[in-house]
Protein backbone atom coordinates (compact mmCIF):
# COMPACT_ATOMS: atom_id res chain seq x y z
CA UNK A 1 0.00 0.00 0.00
CA UNK A 2 1.35 3.42 -0.91
CA UNK A 3 2.46 5.94 1.72
CA UNK A 4 -0.37 8.12 2.95
CA UNK A 5 0.28 11.84 2.77
CA UNK A 6 -0.89 14.46 5.25
CA UNK A 7 -0.71 18.25 5.10
CA UNK A 8 -0.81 20.09 8.42
CA UNK A 9 -1.70 23.78 8.52
CA UNK A 10 0.15 25.54 11.33
CA UNK A 11 3.21 24.66 13.41
CA UNK A 12 1.58 25.39 16.75
CA UNK A 13 1.65 22.85 19.54
CA UNK A 14 -1.37 20.93 18.21
CA UNK A 15 -0.06 20.76 14.66
CA UNK A 16 3.40 19.64 15.71
CA UNK A 17 2.02 17.00 18.08
CA UNK A 18 -0.09 15.60 15.23
CA UNK A 19 2.87 15.77 12.85
CA UNK A 20 5.14 13.78 15.16
CA UNK A 21 2.62 11.00 15.65
CA UNK A 22 1.52 10.81 12.01
CA UNK A 23 5.12 10.76 10.75
CA UNK A 24 6.01 8.12 13.34
CA UNK A 25 3.11 6.01 12.02
CA UNK A 26 4.64 6.07 8.54
CA UNK A 27 2.76 8.94 6.91
CA UNK A 28 4.50 11.47 4.71
CA UNK A 29 3.82 14.72 6.53
CA UNK A 30 4.26 18.34 5.49
CA UNK A 31 3.68 21.10 8.04
CA UNK A 32 2.99 24.52 6.50
CA UNK A 33 3.56 27.49 8.81
CA UNK A 34 3.01 31.13 7.85
CA UNK A 35 5.41 32.45 10.50
CA UNK A 36 9.19 32.17 10.48
CA UNK A 37 9.34 29.88 13.53
CA UNK A 38 7.25 27.20 15.26
CA UNK A 39 5.05 27.66 18.30
CA UNK A 40 1.89 29.48 17.23
CA UNK A 41 0.85 31.50 20.28
CA UNK A 42 4.17 30.65 21.95
CA UNK A 43 5.63 33.82 20.45
CA UNK A 44 8.72 35.75 21.49
CA UNK A 45 9.80 39.38 21.33
CA UNK A 46 13.43 40.39 21.03
CA UNK A 47 15.01 42.61 23.67
CA UNK A 48 18.50 43.80 24.64
CA UNK A 49 18.59 40.90 27.12
CA UNK A 50 17.39 38.23 24.72
CA UNK A 51 14.03 36.80 23.63
CA UNK A 52 11.01 37.27 25.89
CA UNK A 53 8.10 34.83 26.02
CA UNK A 54 4.97 36.66 24.83
CA UNK A 55 2.46 33.86 25.17
CA UNK A 56 2.39 30.93 27.60
CA UNK A 57 5.11 31.27 30.21
CA UNK A 58 5.05 27.92 32.05
CA UNK A 59 4.33 24.25 31.43
CA UNK A 60 1.66 22.38 33.37
CA UNK A 61 0.25 18.88 32.91
CA UNK A 62 3.64 17.68 31.73
CA UNK A 63 2.22 14.16 31.61
CA UNK A 64 0.60 15.14 28.30
CA UNK A 65 4.02 15.85 26.80
CA UNK A 66 5.58 12.81 28.42
CA UNK A 67 2.85 10.76 26.71
CA UNK A 68 3.44 12.49 23.36
CA UNK A 69 7.19 11.95 23.36
CA UNK A 70 6.82 8.38 24.64
CA UNK A 71 4.32 7.56 21.88
CA UNK A 72 7.00 8.21 19.24
CA UNK A 73 9.89 6.58 21.10
CA UNK A 74 11.45 9.70 22.62
CA UNK A 75 11.82 11.35 26.03
CA UNK A 76 10.70 14.85 26.94
CA UNK A 77 13.64 15.29 29.32
CA UNK A 78 16.07 14.64 26.46
CA UNK A 79 14.49 17.42 24.40
CA UNK A 80 14.08 20.28 26.88
CA UNK A 81 15.39 21.21 30.31
CA UNK A 82 12.44 21.67 32.68
CA UNK A 83 12.82 23.53 35.94
CA UNK A 84 10.14 22.77 38.56
CA UNK A 85 8.86 25.90 40.27
CA UNK A 86 8.20 25.74 44.00
CA UNK A 87 6.35 29.09 43.97
CA UNK A 88 3.41 29.18 41.56
CA UNK A 89 2.84 32.93 41.75
CA UNK A 90 3.01 36.00 43.95
CA UNK A 91 -0.33 37.81 44.29
CA UNK A 92 -0.88 41.41 45.41
CA UNK A 93 -3.98 43.49 46.15
CA UNK A 94 -4.53 47.24 46.25
CA UNK A 95 -4.92 47.12 50.04
CA UNK A 96 -1.27 46.07 50.37
CA UNK A 97 -1.94 42.37 51.07
CA UNK A 98 0.22 39.80 49.32
CA UNK A 99 0.16 36.01 49.06
CA UNK A 100 2.47 33.45 47.52
CA UNK A 101 0.97 30.17 46.33
CA UNK A 102 3.24 27.16 46.26
CA UNK A 103 3.42 23.85 44.43
CA UNK A 104 3.36 22.26 47.88
CA UNK A 105 -0.13 21.96 49.40
CA UNK A 106 1.03 22.39 52.98
CA UNK A 107 3.05 25.52 52.16
CA UNK A 108 0.09 27.12 50.39
CA UNK A 109 -2.23 26.18 53.25
CA UNK A 110 0.09 27.87 55.74
CA UNK A 111 0.33 30.99 53.56
CA UNK A 112 -3.45 31.23 53.23
CA UNK A 113 -3.83 30.75 56.96
CA UNK A 114 -1.41 33.61 57.59
CA UNK A 115 -3.36 35.86 55.23
CA UNK A 116 -6.96 34.95 56.02
CA UNK A 117 -7.06 32.70 59.08
CA UNK A 118 -7.27 28.97 59.86
CA UNK A 119 -10.85 28.51 58.61
CA UNK A 120 -9.92 29.77 55.17
CA UNK A 121 -6.84 27.54 55.21
CA UNK A 122 -9.06 24.50 55.80
CA UNK A 123 -11.45 25.71 53.12
CA UNK A 124 -8.49 25.79 50.73
CA UNK A 125 -7.65 22.16 51.51
CA UNK A 126 -11.23 21.16 50.81
CA UNK A 127 -11.16 23.22 47.60
CA UNK A 128 -8.03 21.37 46.42
CA UNK A 129 -9.55 18.00 47.27
CA UNK A 130 -12.65 18.82 45.25
CA UNK A 131 -10.48 19.99 42.36
CA UNK A 132 -8.66 16.66 42.41
CA UNK A 133 -11.92 14.71 42.34
CA UNK A 134 -13.09 16.71 39.32
CA UNK A 135 -9.76 16.24 37.55
CA UNK A 136 -9.72 12.49 38.21
CA UNK A 137 -13.30 12.18 36.97
CA UNK A 138 -12.63 13.98 33.69
CA UNK A 139 -9.08 12.99 32.75
CA UNK A 140 -9.83 9.72 30.96
CA UNK A 141 -13.37 10.31 29.59
CA UNK A 142 -12.86 13.92 28.56
CA UNK A 143 -9.32 15.35 28.51
CA UNK A 144 -7.61 12.45 26.77
CA UNK A 145 -10.60 11.18 24.77
CA UNK A 146 -12.48 12.36 21.71
CA UNK A 147 -15.05 15.09 22.26
CA UNK A 148 -18.13 13.71 24.01
CA UNK A 149 -21.66 14.98 24.12
CA UNK A 150 -23.46 15.02 27.48
CA UNK A 151 -24.79 11.49 26.93
CA UNK A 152 -21.50 9.92 25.85
CA UNK A 153 -19.70 11.65 28.71
CA UNK A 154 -22.18 10.10 31.12
CA UNK A 155 -21.61 6.69 29.53
CA UNK A 156 -17.84 7.05 29.76
CA UNK A 157 -17.99 8.00 33.41
CA UNK A 158 -20.43 5.15 33.96
CA UNK A 159 -24.17 5.28 34.41
CA UNK A 160 -23.65 3.66 37.79
CA UNK A 161 -21.53 6.67 38.82
CA UNK A 162 -23.76 9.55 37.84
CA UNK A 163 -23.02 11.09 41.21
CA UNK A 164 -19.47 11.67 39.93
CA UNK A 165 -20.87 13.41 36.84
CA UNK A 166 -22.87 15.87 38.91
CA UNK A 167 -19.90 16.28 41.28
CA UNK A 168 -17.96 18.05 38.52
CA UNK A 169 -20.45 20.90 39.14
CA UNK A 170 -21.22 21.86 35.54
CA UNK A 171 -24.32 23.86 36.50
CA UNK A 172 -22.65 26.07 39.13
CA UNK A 173 -20.49 29.02 38.17
CA UNK A 174 -16.94 29.12 39.41
CA UNK A 175 -17.69 32.32 41.32
CA UNK A 176 -20.70 30.84 43.11
CA UNK A 177 -18.67 27.79 44.12
CA UNK A 178 -15.89 30.03 45.43
CA UNK A 179 -18.37 32.22 47.29
CA UNK A 180 -19.74 29.13 49.04
CA UNK A 181 -16.22 27.96 49.86
CA UNK A 182 -14.35 31.15 50.87
CA UNK A 183 -15.45 34.12 52.94
CA UNK A 184 -12.35 36.18 52.12
CA UNK A 185 -13.03 38.11 48.87
CA UNK A 186 -9.33 38.08 48.02
CA UNK A 187 -9.31 34.27 47.84
CA UNK A 188 -12.40 34.28 45.63
CA UNK A 189 -10.60 36.68 43.33
CA UNK A 190 -7.40 34.64 43.32
CA UNK A 191 -9.03 31.33 42.43
CA UNK A 192 -11.59 33.00 40.18
CA UNK A 193 -8.62 33.87 37.99
CA UNK A 194 -8.61 30.23 36.87
CA UNK A 195 -11.43 31.14 34.47
CA UNK A 196 -9.07 33.44 32.58
CA UNK A 197 -6.84 30.44 31.80
CA UNK A 198 -9.46 29.61 29.17
CA UNK A 199 -10.26 33.22 28.38
CA UNK A 200 -13.49 33.32 30.38
CA UNK A 201 -15.21 35.09 33.25
CA UNK A 202 -15.39 33.45 36.68
CA UNK A 203 -18.93 34.81 36.93
CA UNK A 204 -20.06 32.73 33.92
CA UNK A 205 -17.59 29.82 33.64
CA UNK A 206 -18.58 26.48 35.23
CA UNK A 207 -17.26 25.44 38.62
CA UNK A 208 -15.67 22.48 36.83
CA UNK A 209 -12.63 24.74 36.39
CA UNK A 210 -11.80 24.05 40.02
CA UNK A 211 -9.73 21.21 38.54
CA UNK A 212 -7.07 23.77 37.63
CA UNK A 213 -5.90 23.90 41.24
CA UNK A 214 -5.08 20.21 41.16
CA UNK A 215 -3.41 20.49 37.75
CA UNK A 216 -1.08 23.12 39.25
CA UNK A 217 -0.42 21.07 42.36
CA UNK A 218 0.79 18.28 40.07
CA UNK A 219 3.62 20.59 39.12
CA UNK A 220 4.48 23.76 37.23
CA UNK A 221 7.69 23.90 35.20
CA UNK A 222 9.70 26.64 33.61
CA UNK A 223 11.46 25.76 30.36
CA UNK A 224 15.11 26.63 30.23
CA UNK A 225 15.56 28.95 27.27
CA UNK A 226 11.91 30.01 27.36
CA UNK A 227 8.75 28.38 26.11
CA UNK A 228 9.87 28.84 22.53
CA UNK A 229 12.51 26.20 23.33
CA UNK A 230 9.63 23.74 23.78
CA UNK A 231 8.19 24.79 20.42
CA UNK A 232 11.51 24.11 18.71
CA UNK A 233 11.79 20.79 20.53
CA UNK A 234 8.39 19.76 19.17
CA UNK A 235 9.39 20.81 15.66
CA UNK A 236 12.64 18.84 16.00
CA UNK A 237 10.68 15.82 17.22
CA UNK A 238 8.35 15.94 14.22
CA UNK A 239 11.24 16.35 11.79
CA UNK A 240 13.21 13.55 13.44
CA UNK A 241 10.25 11.26 12.75
CA UNK A 242 10.23 12.29 9.11
CA UNK A 243 7.90 15.27 8.91
CA UNK A 244 8.90 18.29 6.86
CA UNK A 245 8.23 21.70 8.42
CA UNK A 246 8.11 24.65 6.03
CA UNK A 247 8.14 28.18 7.44
CA UNK A 248 6.99 31.33 5.68
CA UNK A 249 4.42 29.20 3.86
CA UNK A 250 0.90 30.51 4.46
CA UNK A 251 -2.05 28.37 3.39
CA UNK A 252 -4.91 30.13 1.64
CA UNK A 253 -7.21 27.28 0.67
CA UNK A 254 -8.14 23.71 1.58
CA UNK A 255 -9.10 21.71 -1.49
CA UNK A 256 -12.26 19.58 -1.39
CA UNK A 257 -13.32 17.04 -3.99
CA UNK A 258 -16.22 14.64 -3.66
CA UNK A 259 -16.89 15.78 -0.11
CA UNK A 260 -13.34 15.00 1.04
CA UNK A 261 -10.28 17.12 1.70
CA UNK A 262 -7.73 16.44 -1.02
CA UNK A 263 -5.03 19.05 -0.47
CA UNK A 264 -4.16 22.66 0.17
CA UNK A 265 -3.15 25.73 -1.80
CA UNK A 266 -0.39 27.98 -0.48
CA UNK A 267 -0.56 31.74 -0.71
CA UNK A 268 2.21 31.48 -3.32
CA UNK A 269 -0.14 29.47 -5.54
CA UNK A 270 1.62 26.17 -4.90
CA UNK A 271 -0.82 23.27 -4.75
CA UNK A 272 -0.13 20.31 -2.47
CA UNK A 273 -2.31 17.23 -2.85
CA UNK A 274 -2.69 14.76 0.00
CA UNK A 275 -4.92 12.16 1.64
CA UNK A 276 -5.74 14.14 4.80
CA UNK A 277 -5.45 17.67 6.13
CA UNK A 278 -5.02 18.69 9.78
CA UNK A 279 -5.91 22.33 10.37
CA UNK A 280 -4.20 23.84 13.41
CA UNK A 281 -5.64 27.32 12.91
CA UNK A 282 -8.43 28.80 15.02
CA UNK A 283 -11.61 26.93 14.12
CA UNK A 284 -13.39 30.23 13.48
CA UNK A 285 -11.09 30.83 10.50
CA UNK A 286 -12.66 27.84 8.76
CA UNK A 287 -16.20 29.00 9.47
CA UNK A 288 -15.29 32.50 8.30
CA UNK A 289 -14.09 31.23 4.91
CA UNK A 290 -10.40 32.01 5.39
CA UNK A 291 -9.55 28.65 3.80
CA UNK A 292 -12.17 28.78 1.08
CA UNK A 293 -15.93 28.44 0.89
CA UNK A 294 -15.89 24.65 0.48
CA UNK A 295 -14.70 24.09 4.05
CA UNK A 296 -16.88 26.65 5.84
CA UNK A 297 -19.22 23.86 6.91
CA UNK A 298 -16.40 22.10 8.74
CA UNK A 299 -17.23 24.06 11.91
CA UNK A 300 -20.19 26.03 13.16
CA UNK A 301 -19.57 29.79 13.33
CA UNK A 302 -19.45 31.24 16.84
CA UNK A 303 -21.21 34.55 17.55
CA UNK A 304 -19.05 37.50 18.51
CA UNK A 305 -20.42 37.55 22.04
CA UNK A 306 -19.16 33.98 22.51
CA UNK A 307 -15.54 34.97 21.93
CA UNK A 308 -13.02 34.41 24.69
CA UNK A 309 -10.72 37.08 26.03
CA UNK A 310 -8.07 38.90 24.08
CA UNK A 311 -5.23 40.83 25.71
CA UNK A 312 -2.97 43.84 25.65
CA UNK A 313 0.63 42.82 26.29
CA UNK A 314 4.00 44.51 26.73
CA UNK A 315 7.39 42.82 26.44
CA UNK A 316 10.58 44.67 27.29
CA UNK A 317 13.85 44.60 29.16
CA UNK A 318 13.73 46.90 32.16
CA UNK A 319 15.20 47.93 35.44
CA UNK A 320 12.72 46.76 38.08
CA UNK A 321 12.71 48.40 41.48
CA UNK A 322 10.49 48.25 44.55
CA UNK A 323 8.03 45.36 44.61
CA UNK A 324 9.97 42.05 44.97
CA UNK A 325 9.05 40.22 41.79
CA UNK A 326 9.10 36.46 41.45
CA UNK A 327 8.81 34.70 38.11
CA UNK A 328 5.00 34.98 38.12
CA UNK A 329 3.13 37.88 39.69
CA UNK A 330 -0.51 38.97 39.69
CA UNK A 331 -1.65 42.48 40.65
CA UNK A 332 -5.40 42.39 41.22
CA UNK A 333 -8.00 45.03 40.50
CA UNK A 334 -10.07 46.35 43.39
CA UNK A 335 -13.40 45.27 41.83
CA UNK A 336 -13.36 41.94 39.96
CA UNK A 337 -17.08 42.08 39.13
CA UNK A 338 -16.70 45.49 37.47
CA UNK A 339 -13.63 44.27 35.58
CA UNK A 340 -15.46 41.32 34.02
CA UNK A 341 -18.62 43.32 33.41
CA UNK A 342 -16.45 45.63 31.32
CA UNK A 343 -14.78 42.75 29.47
CA UNK A 344 -17.84 40.64 28.66
CA UNK A 345 -20.95 42.80 29.12
CA UNK A 346 -19.80 46.17 27.81
CA UNK A 347 -16.94 44.67 25.74
CA UNK A 348 -14.72 47.50 26.88
CA UNK A 349 -11.24 47.74 28.34
CA UNK A 350 -11.41 47.86 32.16
CA UNK A 351 -10.33 51.13 33.74
CA UNK A 352 -7.91 49.53 36.24
CA UNK A 353 -7.44 45.90 35.18
CA UNK A 354 -5.75 43.01 36.90
CA UNK A 355 -2.20 42.73 35.56
CA UNK A 356 -0.06 39.63 35.14
CA UNK A 357 3.70 40.19 35.18
CA UNK A 358 6.21 37.53 34.23
CA UNK A 359 9.76 38.36 35.29
CA UNK A 360 11.42 35.74 33.11
CA UNK A 361 14.84 35.97 34.77
CA UNK A 362 13.53 35.42 38.31
CA UNK A 363 13.23 31.97 39.86
CA UNK A 364 11.61 30.89 43.13
CA UNK A 365 13.19 33.60 45.26
CA UNK A 366 13.40 37.29 44.41
CA UNK A 367 16.87 38.39 43.45
CA UNK A 368 18.03 41.83 42.43
CA UNK A 369 19.00 42.34 38.79
CA UNK A 370 20.47 45.35 37.06
CA UNK A 371 17.89 44.64 34.38
CA UNK A 372 15.56 41.78 33.52
CA UNK A 373 13.07 40.61 30.91
CA UNK A 374 9.48 41.60 31.67
CA UNK A 375 6.17 40.53 30.14
CA UNK A 376 2.97 42.31 31.22
CA UNK A 377 -0.56 41.23 30.27
CA UNK A 378 -3.98 42.79 30.80
CA UNK A 379 -7.13 41.03 29.65
CA UNK A 380 -9.08 42.82 26.93
CA UNK A 381 -12.27 42.16 24.95
CA UNK A 382 -11.89 40.41 21.60
CA UNK A 383 -12.76 43.41 19.44
CA UNK A 384 -9.64 43.48 17.32
CA UNK A 385 -11.75 43.48 14.13
CA UNK A 386 -13.88 46.41 15.31
CA UNK A 387 -12.56 49.70 13.87
CA UNK A 388 -14.35 51.63 16.62
CA UNK A 389 -12.44 49.86 19.39
CA UNK A 390 -9.58 51.97 20.82
CA UNK A 391 -6.11 50.91 19.70
CA UNK A 392 -4.71 51.03 23.26
CA UNK A 393 -2.00 53.49 22.25
CA UNK A 394 -1.53 54.48 25.90
CA UNK A 395 -1.41 50.90 27.23
CA UNK A 396 2.25 51.10 28.24
CA UNK A 397 1.72 54.24 30.30
CA UNK A 398 -1.46 52.86 31.87
CA UNK A 399 0.15 49.57 32.86
CA UNK A 400 3.34 51.01 34.25
CA UNK A 401 1.42 53.68 36.17
CA UNK A 402 -0.84 51.03 37.64
CA UNK A 403 2.11 48.89 38.70
CA UNK A 404 3.59 51.93 40.39
CA UNK A 405 0.54 51.90 42.68
CA UNK A 406 1.75 48.51 43.93
CA UNK A 407 5.26 49.83 44.51
CA UNK A 408 6.76 48.41 41.31
CA UNK A 409 8.84 50.76 39.19
CA UNK A 410 9.81 49.62 35.69
CA UNK A 411 12.30 51.56 33.58
CA UNK A 412 12.47 50.10 30.05
CA UNK A 413 15.89 49.80 28.38
CA UNK A 414 14.19 50.06 24.98
CA UNK A 415 10.64 50.72 23.78
CA UNK A 416 8.33 47.82 24.74
CA UNK A 417 6.92 45.49 22.11
CA UNK A 418 3.16 45.97 22.42
CA UNK A 419 0.43 43.64 21.17
CA UNK A 420 -3.24 44.65 21.13
CA UNK A 421 -6.47 42.80 20.17
CA UNK A 422 -6.09 44.25 16.67
CA UNK A 423 -2.59 42.78 16.44
CA UNK A 424 -3.83 39.40 17.64
CA UNK A 425 -6.61 39.55 15.07
CA UNK A 426 -4.00 40.07 12.34
CA UNK A 427 -1.95 37.16 13.71
CA UNK A 428 -4.98 34.90 14.09
CA UNK A 429 -7.55 35.96 11.46
CA UNK A 430 -11.30 35.70 12.05
CA UNK A 431 -10.87 35.72 15.83
CA UNK A 432 -11.18 39.41 16.68
CA UNK A 433 -8.08 38.74 18.75
CA UNK A 434 -9.70 36.04 20.92
CA UNK A 435 -6.88 33.87 22.24
CA UNK A 436 -8.81 30.84 23.51
CA UNK A 437 -11.50 30.14 20.93
CA UNK A 438 -15.00 30.16 22.38
CA UNK A 439 -15.42 31.37 25.97
CA UNK A 440 -16.25 28.63 28.48
CA UNK A 441 -19.51 30.18 29.67
CA UNK A 442 -22.33 27.89 30.75
CA UNK A 443 -22.40 24.13 31.09
CA UNK A 444 -22.96 23.58 27.34
CA UNK A 445 -19.89 25.56 26.28
CA UNK A 446 -17.63 22.54 26.68
CA UNK A 447 -19.69 20.59 24.17
CA UNK A 448 -19.85 23.46 21.66
CA UNK A 449 -16.13 23.38 20.88
CA UNK A 450 -15.35 21.61 17.60
CA UNK A 451 -13.97 18.10 17.75
CA UNK A 452 -10.96 16.68 15.93
CA UNK A 453 -13.20 15.27 13.20
CA UNK A 454 -15.30 17.40 10.86
CA UNK A 455 -18.19 16.76 8.44
CA UNK A 456 -15.63 16.88 5.62
CA UNK A 457 -13.91 13.53 5.20
CA UNK A 458 -10.16 13.74 5.66
CA UNK A 459 -10.23 17.16 7.35
CA UNK A 460 -9.23 17.21 11.02
CA UNK A 461 -8.79 19.98 13.58
CA UNK A 462 -6.23 20.64 16.30
CA UNK A 463 -5.34 23.54 18.57
CA UNK A 464 -6.62 25.49 21.52
CA UNK A 465 -9.95 26.43 19.92
CA UNK A 466 -11.08 22.80 19.66
CA UNK A 467 -11.62 19.97 22.14
CA UNK A 468 -10.37 19.54 24.85
CA UNK A 469 -9.70 23.30 25.15
CA UNK A 470 -7.06 26.04 25.32
CA UNK A 471 -3.62 25.94 26.88
CA UNK A 472 -0.32 24.36 25.90
CA UNK A 473 -0.98 20.83 27.23
CA UNK A 474 -4.57 20.84 25.97
CA UNK A 475 -3.37 21.82 22.50
CA UNK A 476 -0.94 18.90 22.57
CA UNK A 477 -3.78 16.55 23.54
CA UNK A 478 -5.89 17.96 20.69
CA UNK A 479 -3.07 17.26 18.23
CA UNK A 480 -2.78 13.69 19.46
CA UNK A 481 -6.53 13.23 19.04
CA UNK A 482 -6.36 14.69 15.53
CA UNK A 483 -3.55 12.28 14.65
CA UNK A 484 -5.53 9.32 15.99
CA UNK A 485 -8.62 10.33 14.03
CA UNK A 486 -6.59 10.91 10.86
CA UNK A 487 -4.92 7.50 11.15
CA UNK A 488 -8.30 5.78 11.49
CA UNK A 489 -9.44 7.60 8.37
CA UNK A 490 -6.30 6.79 6.42
CA UNK A 491 -6.38 3.09 7.25
CA UNK A 492 -10.07 2.75 6.42
CA UNK A 493 -10.24 4.99 3.35
CA UNK A 494 -10.41 3.51 -0.14
CA UNK A 495 -7.24 3.90 -2.24
CA UNK A 496 -7.25 7.16 -4.17
CA UNK A 497 -5.20 8.63 -6.95
CA UNK A 498 -1.58 9.32 -6.08
CA UNK A 499 -0.98 12.69 -4.44
CA UNK A 500 2.09 14.88 -4.34
CA UNK A 501 3.11 16.26 -0.97
CA UNK A 502 6.23 18.12 -2.03
CA UNK A 503 4.48 20.57 -4.28
CA UNK A 504 3.46 20.23 -7.88
CA UNK A 505 2.21 22.60 -10.49
CA UNK A 506 -0.17 25.30 -9.39
CA UNK A 507 -3.30 25.37 -11.49
CA UNK A 508 -4.76 28.53 -10.00
CA UNK A 509 -3.80 31.35 -7.69
CA UNK A 510 -4.88 31.57 -4.06
CA UNK A 511 -7.78 33.93 -3.53
CA UNK A 512 -8.38 33.97 0.22
CA UNK A 513 -6.33 35.35 3.07
CA UNK A 514 -3.97 33.22 5.11
CA UNK A 515 -5.12 32.04 8.52
CA UNK A 516 -2.32 29.63 9.31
Amino acid sequence: MRTRRVAIIGAGVGGLAAAAQLAHAGCEVAVLEAAAAPGGKMRVAESPLGPIDCGPTVLTMRWAFDALFDSVGARLDDAVALEPLSVLARHAWPDGAALDLFADLDASTDAIGALAGPEEAQAFRAFCAEGQRIFDTLKAPFLTASKPNPLTLARRIGLAHLDALFAIRPFDTLWSALSNRFRDPRLRQLFGRYATYCGSSPFAAPATLMLVTYAELQGVWGVRGGMHALAHALADLAEARGARVRYGCAVSQILVEGGAATGIVCASGERILCDAVVCNADAQALADGAFGTHVRRATAPAPRNARSLSAVTLAFAAQARGFPLLRHNVFFSSDYKAEFDALFTRRAAPHAPTLYVCAQDQTDAHSAHDAERIFVLANAPARGDDPTFPSETNACEMMTDRLTQFGLSLTPLAPPAQTTPADFHRLYPATGGALYGRASHGWLSTFLRPSATTPIRGLFLAGGSVHPGPGVPMAALSGMQAASSALRHLTSARPSRRAAIAGGTSTRSATTGSAA
